[in-house]
């Protein structure tokens, strides 16, 4: 975990470096104060020497400058090195997560990768910034000022060792203990942000079906979960502020009695008293700083494997070195493929064998579960089949580069997703480079352009997130556009007309045939009419395949087509 976090502070190492420098000049002038106050007392002020005074009172007001200076210097190099280190975990965090197959998404919710990208890295961040700073100047203070009581007064300085040993042990248990807790209310976190974002995504479906109440009482369970565990880490936690502060307190009373007892003695002055007092606070404090850092590490480091994970997920979709970056064509093969989406798992797929020439139609029809989605899926190496080969072009999937091929294999899939920004903006997905005319061009093709044309603002019209603001038709119809802009060698509909209506399904269909006649279409359908023109007609059924062929002659060799084609034709044939 620390080295894959670690490689993330990459340019800011400077400042992780320079802030420990700087740390430790504020450290050493700090030190140095009591020690001077303590010869200005007994050398000036009790010896009535004002010239003493004077000099040892100039030296202290440089030192406290320096120290001034260094305090500085360090806060502000450590919030540059901690804010630039969070900026890299977060990149690192969403760049491999743009490379993730859907079997590495698989492993992960929504809800849980976005609290890693916020929570947890914040928590590192706030850690990583005590560390380079408070970890260095704590230790470093505790040590300088425990150098100074044992100069002053070697048989004082034993309370104070008796102190740190106490506490050091006491807060090596609170640490052991916290971290568990942390890691369990990450995951409560984790359910609770799940519980919001699916609550406001689908806050029309709850409202149409008046489930507010439901939402509430699950949000509420959620958030109490949260709370408990919460409320168990703190509980431990806090428990070092009544310790400390017993230790602060018996130190002080220890020093003043064993204090008074020498100097009535005269084996120690007013002015070294006054600076173990000064210094017994500097331990203390170092030591309740020291508890600060601890705390915060024992929280980080749940939020440190979590973030590790995230960044050290390898794809499951790996390129050979030496991929291919061309697509020839847009034939397609699976030989023998078989899919499971676990391994060991039940299989989705089973030995399916199909050939398709390039140019081809083909309709996808079976009933629900019987995977034509995942059938679709292992032509862009969504996924990878579990066996068998899936060729494309006449070479296996595996042998091109990802983003070459995917670039040739368009894919509007059945949860049609649009993004905040204008409908241009939503269709250059498809081609960022896409001119004007050909965004309108694609348009008229997927029965877009009238009602783009209509908006207020035409095709510089907002679209809302996830596209709100437009009808489920018309999401459809946007996202077949933005596919068709990328010119691809393998058109794939995955029920993507299901909110059009018949006739503009039709117009869709007819601008395919005559716009891109040599492009592979894959057209997965409810409706016979969306794919009964097709040049053939896939049947799908418990994942094997049931029936391959045209309309005709699934209508005479194929039960399960005929029965589909009868209870959704028949009777309209027979009027």
């Amino acid at each position: 975990m620390l080295k894959t976090l670690m490689a993330e502070i990459k340019e800011y190492k400077k400042y992780a470096i320079l802030t420990p420098v700087f740390a430790a000049l504020e450290v050493f002038m700090e030190i140095l104060i009591p020690f001077l106050m303590s010869k200005l007392v007994d050398m000036g002020v009790s010896a009535e020497d004002f010239s003493k005074v004077v000099i040892i009172g100039v030296i202290m007001v440089v030192v406290a400058i320096l120290s001034l200076t260094g305090g500085v210097l360090s806060g502000h190099f450590a919030a540059t090195a901690s804010t630039g280190f969070a900026k890299n975990l977060r990149k690192a965090m969403f760049n491999n997560i743009q490379h993730y197959s859907f079997s590495n998404l698989d492993k992960y919710s929504t809800s849980g990768l976005i609290t890693r990208l916020t929570t947890d890295v914040t928590n590192v961040q706030n850690a990583f910034q005590m560390i380079i700073r408070i970890c260095v100047r704590a230790p470093l203070t505790l040590i300088c000022a425990f150098s100074m009581t044992v100069i002053i007064k070697p048989s004082i300085s034993i309370i104070y060792l008796v102190a740190i040993i106490f506490l050091g042990c006491f807060l090596y248990f609170i640490m052991t203990r916290a971290h568990g807790y942390f890691k369990q209310m990450f995951k409560r976190y984790d359910d609770l942000n799940a519980s919001t974002q699916e609550n406001i995504s689908g806050i029309r479906t709850v409202k149409a079906y008046v489930r507010e109440e439901h939402e509430t009482k699950k949000f509420n369970i959620a958030a109490e979960n949260v709370y408990n565990m919460s409320v168990k880490a703190e509980n431990l936690i806090v428990s070092n502020l009544p310790v400390m502060q017993f230790a602060i307190y018996t130190c002080i009373l220890l020093i003043s009695w064993v204090g008074a007892r020498m100097i009535v003695s005269d084996t120690l002055t007013t002015g070294q008293l006054m600076s173990l007092f000064t210094y017994t606070m500097n331990i203390l404090t170092s030591l309740m700083m020291i508890s600060m850092v601890f705390t915060m590490v024992a929280m980080s480091r749940a939020s440190g494997e979590r973030i590790a994970e995230v960044i050290n997920e390898r794809t499951d979709l790996a390129a050979p070195l030496d991929s291919v970056k061309e697509v020839k064509d847009g034939s397609i093969e699976f030989k023998n493929v078989s899919f499971a989406y676990k391994r060991g798992g039940t299989n989705c797929l089973t030995n399916v064998n199909i050939s398709i020439k390039s140019g081809e139609t083909i309709g996808i029809i079976g009933g629900t579960g019987s995977s034509k989605s995942t059938l679709v899926q292992l032509i862009p190496r969504l996924y990878d089949a579990t066996e068998g080969e899936v060729m494309v072009g006449g070479l296996n999937v595996k042998n091109y580069e990802l983003d070459s091929l995917r670039s040739k294999v368009a894919m509007v899939l059945q949860k049609n997703v649009l993004f905040s920004g204008t409908v241009k903006d939503n269709l250059r997905w498809g081609n960022k480079d896409a001119t004007d005319e050909e965004i309108k061009r694609a348009c008229e093709y997927a029965q877009a352009d009238e009602f783009v044309s209509a908006m207020p603002d035409g095709y510089d019209s907002w679209i809302e997130q996830g596209g709100s603001n437009v009808s489920g038709g018309q999401k459809q119809r946007l996202c077949i556009a933005r596919a068709m802009l990328m010119k691809p060698k393998i058109l794939i509909l995955d029920d993507s007309t299901s909110a059009v209506d018949t006739k503009t399904d039709a117009m869709i269909r007819k601008a395919f045939r005559e716009e891109i006649p040599d492009t592979t279409k894959l057209i997965i359908a409810q409706r016979i009419t969306s794919v009964q023109d097709a040049d053939r007609i896939l049947v799908l059924d418990g994942g094997e395949v049931n029936g391959f062929g045209t309309h005709e002659e699934l209508l005479k060799t194929n039960d399960i087509y005929r029965e589909v084609y009868e209870s959704q034709l028949k009777g309209e044939d027979d009027e």
